[in-house]
């Protein structure tokens, strides 16, 4: 009963804080994060909790894979890949470079994975202002998010599978890069045909949310599988997610469990991120957090404005899109919740981390703002 209670206090705190967010036009999630580091000093996690952030963090890459557009990429498909592309490189040794000289070679490859992803949700608020989503720097930079994403997971994979062999080996690299190839190749062409036959069938049980249920199902089921073939279990949430999203039950499936994972689990793993966060940590290591969050932004402006000039947006254009990739957010504190579980980070990287999503969230909005008044 105690479990039950502490699981409503911190779904009524997630639901507040991140509605008090909104109210000053901040991310809701960092409202659920604030909120999650105070009730860290006076509740305690429990594995009840634990379990429901963990399903949260799947739904949430679940959820990212099913609003993937692929049609949509193919229009802007070599823009949207030489942004994503040159952008992740460029964050993940920068991320290397920061890191190598105050960590360890594993440590400093793993900040570097973590500085790859993009989160534009905040980049997306402030175009729609503006009325520049539906332009080509806009589409890109929505393209190559999502590309983005994919690429940071997989070299997370990677990352995650080297240091839990203790050392680098180029063959069980080559092994994770093969097997993650096996995994795109199956999602994307035999997944959507899978899982349009497999829904057509369950949807002829006469049983209540049959079909909401099965996503559940398929998702637990294929992050168990990645996570069995010593990848990234978001890896495969992310991919079955992408796979239903082509079928005909994606909006059905999309609404619903929209639904159930806003309303419970994702609250719950954003509010138990913050209360891993040890604020004692903050202050000790608040000059590398610093350099690292700057060097997050740079390493986008630089890297993705020279993919999308490499894709032949001029240089003011490129400027824009590198600007619009800085914001980091949910992927990245997914993929950082992975690593924990997987015993390669502690709570100082998740620290470390979450300055970096603190500071590139309120400093994107004013610096694209000023980009597209100047330019």
């Amino acid at each position: 009963m105690e479990t039950l209670l502490l699981l409503a206090i911190l779904l009524a705190v997630a639901k507040f804080s991140g509605w008090i967010f909104e109210k000053f036009n901040q991310p809701i999630v960092l409202g659920q994060i604030l909120a999650g580091i105070l009730m860290g000093l006076i509740i305690e996690r429990n594995e009840i909790i634990i379990e429901f952030a963990n399903l949260g963090v799947l739904m949430l890459l679940f959820l990212a894979g099913i609003e993937s557009d692929l049609e949509e990429f193919k229009k802007v498909g070599k823009p949207g890949i030489l942004v994503a592309g040159v952008g992740v490189l460029f964050a993940f040794i920068f991320g290397f470079i920061v890191a190598y000289p105050f960590f360890d070679f594993g440590t400093a490859m793993l900040y570097g994975a973590v500085m790859t992803p993009t989160s534009v949700s905040i980049t997306v608020k402030v175009l729609m202002e503006l009325g520049k989503l539906r332009t080509r720097e806009g589409t890109t930079i929505l393209a190559a998010a999502v590309i983005d994403d994919v690429l940071g997971i997989l070299v997370l994979t990677i990352v995650i599978s080297t240091l839990r062999e203790g050392s680098v080996h180029y063959d069980i690299i080559l092994k994770i890069l093969l097997e993650v190839a096996g995994f795109l190749a199956v999602f994307l062409y035999i997944g959507p045909v899978f899982m349009e036959d497999a829904f057509r069938r369950l949807s002829k049980i006469d049983l209540p949310e049959a079909t909401t249920t099965f996503a559940v199902v398929f998702l637990v089921l294929f992050a168990y599988l990645a996570e069995h073939l010593n990848l990234a279990s978001i890896l495969g949430a992310y991919l079955i997610g992408l796979s239903i999203g082509q079928t005909s039950y994606k909006k059905r499936i999309e609404d619903h469990m929209n639904t159930l994972g806003y309303s419970i689990f994702i609250p719950l793993f954003f509010v138990d991120v913050g209360m891993r966060i040890d604020p004692r940590f903050l202050l000790q290591a608040k000059v590398f957090a610093l350099l690292y969050a700057l060097i997050a932004m740079l390493s986008k402006v630089i890297g993705c404005g020279l993919g999308a000039y490499l894709a032949n947006f001029d240089w003011k254009s490129s400027l824009k899109i590198g600007i619009g990739m800085i914001p980091r957010l949910g992927v990245e504190l997914a993929m950082i919740t992975t690593a924990m579980a997987s015993g390669i980070a502690g709570s100082d990287v998740l620290t470390v981390a979450m300055t970096m999503v603190f500071l590139t969230t309120l400093v994107t909005p004013l610096l694209l703002k000023r980009i597209y008044q100047i330019l």
